[in-house]
């Protein structure tokens, strides 16, 4: 028996429907991020193996890390306002099916360029999915179990990010890497599937527009979120992307070792998020910083560090706290800055930080094909420095005249 209640976001009567049904909602909303974040990442580790099969170099296989972010920034905002008015669960299935043929498509690709295609499905997956499940925790479960839900949607960020490297290497090594994307594809299906069966009927209640969109940049501070996230983002993309390059050339290490690496770097992402996570709610400034001070140390230190097995291993555990804090940091700043249009602020967080994506991709291939991994690590450390220093001035500014700045510290 179903009774309805009042949406609280825009009014709209929905069947109430059992807790547990809810909570696998939420489930598969954070899977189909998960899936996401794993299919955009996943060349990272599996770079030079894509690279030798179609016998291009390194900086050229990284265009599979660029292109799904510029279409992503394009997307979220093109495509979250044109389907305003469509069934949101319609809409992620539609995303979920776009993403199990990019990576299908990936697996059986016989030219680089198929390859390419497919990563332009991920790029239009990424933008719109992401900008409509990040604000649905609300519509799936009661009041009183939204931040909670909140917390395991966006968990599927720093899951996907530290986890799905070293996966996808793992499986590369041991099946090959055409094997790691039809994996990816058939998980896809299968969050596809649950999604159907789970999610209910989420008709549009607050229709995004594009002028939700400028509202957010009178903000300082959104503009300096978009800071923060362009110089971070740009540091750890740049270098992360080869990383598989540097411990090759640099650290001498085989496969399996650098399998083990990337693991080891997974967990410590993890463990990232959650300390983030914990004091990023008042603290977003100091969360921000201390992560990109800990992504410049890893990175500046690689070149001499990093040239022994086990500095490089330690290294990339200092890394992986520091980036597994940063997404939850930013969207944080983002949702913070426009708490009356949450789905306008996952738009502007999604198009930033996969903006930014690519152009720390490609930067970092550019440098890469002209000059060497350490190179580019000591380029992509700078950089976070750099996020570093204007974090502090910054904070020094908000203490000097606390009236002059904004935001939640």
């Amino acid at each position: 028996m179903s009774s309805t209640t009042t949406n609280p976001v825009g009014g709209a009567a929905l069947p109430t429907r059992s807790p547990l049904i809810g909570w696998l909602a939420v489930v598969s909303v954070m899977l189909g991020i998960f899936a996401i974040v794993t299919t955009e990442i996943l060349p990272i580790g599996l770079l030079t193996s894509i690279g030798s099969s179609f016998t291009i170099s390194d900086g050229v296989a990284g265009l599979m890390m660029t292109m799904p972010g510029f279409l992503a920034a394009v997307s979220a905002p093109l495509v979250t306002v044109a389907t305003a008015r469509i069934d949101r669960r319609l809409m992620l299935c539609v995303f979920m099916l776009l993403l199990a043929l990019a990576n299908f498509l990936a697996a059986a690709a016989p030219d680089y360029w198929l390859v390419l295609v497919s990563r332009v499905m991920v790029g239009i997956t990424i933008g719109g999915f992401w900008s409509i499940g990040a604000g649905l925790a609300e519509r799936l479960v009661p009041p009183t179990s939204v931040s909670r839900a909140t917390a395991v949607i966006f968990s599927a960020v720093p899951l996907g990010s530290v986890l799905g490297v070293p996966t996808g290497t793992l499986l590369g090594d041991l099946a090959g890497w055409r094997i790691a994307f039809a994996v990816m594809g058939a998980l896809t299906v299968g969050v596809l599937i649950m999604l159907f069966l789970v999610a209910p009927p989420l008709p549009p209640v607050q229709a995004t527009q594009l002028s939700d969109l400028r509202g957010m940049f009178r903000s300082s501070n959104t503009r300096f979120a978009l800071l923060l996230t362009f110089l971070i983002v740009v540091a750890h993309f740049g270098t992360y992307t080869y990383v598989t390059p540097f411990l090759e050339r640099v650290t001498h290490a085989g496969d399996g070792l650098i399998t083990t690496f990337l693991l080891v770097y997974g967990a410590a992402g993890i463990l990232g998020n959650f300390l983030g996570g914990a004091r990023v709610a008042r603290y977003p400034r100091t969360v921000f910083g201390l992560a990109a001070g800990l992504i410049a140390a890893a990175t500046l230190l690689l070149p001499m560090v990093g040239r022994w097995a086990a500095g490089a291993v330690a290294l990339l555990i200092v890394w992986g706290v520091g980036y597994g804090a940063v997404p939850v940091a930013s969207q944080t700043w983002f949702s913070k800055a426009a708490p009356s249009v949450p789905e306008a602020a996952s738009v502007l967080f999604t198009a930033s930080f996969q903006a930014t994506i690519s152009i720390g991709a490609l930067l970092g291939g550019m440098v890469l094909d002209r000059t060497s991994p350490s190179a580019v690590m000591v380029l992509g450390g700078c950089t976070a420095l750099f996020m570093v220093l204007t974090a502090g001035a910054h904070c020094a500014r908000r203490l000097a005249w606390p009236g002059n700045a904004d935001g939640p510290e």
